[in-house]
């Protein structure tokens, strides 16, 4: 496995240098900020997340005035007590893609973020887990919440903010050309190797998940 930065050079010499490459690299939204996002925009970011998987981002982007209208603009209380009633409304209602698999997900997790709420909400529990266990959080978003496994719950992560890599397949790509793991990550040993390699780059560099993830996405 390279030093940081071997791969921060190669990702600098496809971009155009290190200046440029720096220009592109995005930073997560400090521990401050992140404390105090509402629980209606994490609930917001994820139900966009599970909206887009397998479909045209830019019409979920299209129609996203009509995801706040309909859902309340995503009050988890509300969310979490959807009845059938409400339910069968949004399955006919033209303002959102009407997938009533994705729509239960809304109301699944609310109730997922209203159970936080226990453990010190969703800012403290999603925003605040360490980097170094980024992958301890995928689990619990798969595990717990609902359509939240795979690249979903990393990009809902990522979109909300908070310090996250995700494994595209540039990512993937680079991660397997250093010996991290020959193929895909799912099973819990390739992500422990996934998220030790990340670790070891944090210390490298002092950068974030984030950046890293970034660094190795243009690595190719």
């Amino acid at each position: 496995m390279r030093h940081f930065d071997e791969i921060f050079d190669i990702s600098a010499g496809r971009h155009g240098g290190a200046a440029a490459l720096e220009a592109k690299l995005s930073k997560p939204t400090p521990a401050a900020e992140l404390a105090k996002i509402p629980e209606d925009r994490w609930l917001a970011t994820m139900t966009k997340c599970i909206f887009q998987s397998g479909f045209n981002w830019k019409v979920i982007e299209a129609k996203w005035d009509g995801f706040e209208a309909a859902f309340s603009g995503f009050d988890v209380g509300r969310n979490a007590l959807m009845d059938d009633a409400t339910f069968d409304a949004l399955i006919q209602d033209t303002r959102i893609v009407r997938n009533g698999t994705k729509i239960s997900a809304v109301r699944d997790n609310a109730a997922f973020l209203l159970e936080l709420r226990d453990e010190g909400g969703a800012s403290k529990v999603l925003g605040g887990w360490p980097s170094t266990d980024y992958i301890g959080l995928l689990d619990l978003l798969k595990t717990r919440a609902a359509r939240m496994g795979g690249t979903t719950g990393q990009y809902a992560m990522r979109f909300s903010g908070r310090d996250s890599f995700i494994l595209s397949q540039d990512v993937t790509a680079r991660l397997i050309a250093e010996g991290v793991i020959d193929k895909p990550a799912g099973s819990k040993s390739s992500m422990k190797a996934v998220q030790a390699a990340f670790n070891t780059w944090m210390e490298q560099s002092g950068r974030s998940l984030t950046e890293i993830s970034r660094v190795l996405a243009m690595s190719l």
